[in-house]
């Protein structure tokens, strides 16, 4: 087998449709969109338009309380934490914070912070310096020796009022 000789499997790959080519292409004249109407035109986006009326996702009350203020904290449990010191991934000697867990593929990302739970058993003497915990998560690190460290809060700025 060569090179120039490497090809898909048979029916692999599709022919791409040229619409509006004649009517003797199969796909001529309207192109596969119907007759004349706004639905047949370009750029058209109607999702959720109901000619005119209020629409039905408006006329329904919303419920509920959305807080802009919330922290968006990444849970992590210390079940997964033991695992990686057993991985080697972390070292139970240096202070385990958001930015070594995130070298040691444990989180993705911090948004507002890392928040311990408590699911699990901790065996390793760690310390930790993380946004929140939970009290059991408290409870097993100091069980296994180690101490739970909590960052500062940012202060909020305030806006000074006009005179």
């Amino acid at each position: 087998m060569k090179l120039n000789e490497l090809q898909g499997n048979a029916g692999s790959k599709k022919k791409r449709m040229r619409v509006g080519r004649g009517i003797g292409s199969g796909k001529g004249k309207t192109s596969g969109r119907g007759q004349k109407g706004q639905k047949s035109r370009t750029g058209v986006s109607i999702n959720g338009f109901e000619g005119g009326q209020m629409p039905l996702y408006q006329r329904l009350p919303k419920r509920g309380f959305h807080n802009a203020m919330r922290k968006n904290l990444v849970g992590l449990n210390l079940s997964k934490i033991q695992h990686a010191i057993d991985a080697k991934k972390l070292d139970p000697k240096k202070t385990i914070d958001a930015l070594a867990l995130v070298e040691a593929g444990l989180i993705k990302r911090t948004v507002d912070g890392v928040r311990l739970l408590g699911q699990g058993e901790l065996k390793a003497k760690v310390t930790f310096k993380v946004t929140g915990a939970t009290k059991t998560a408290i409870a097993a690190v100091e069980k296994a020796g180690g101490k739970v460290e909590f960052l500062p809060e940012p202060k909020k700025i305030e806006r000074k009022k006009a005179i």
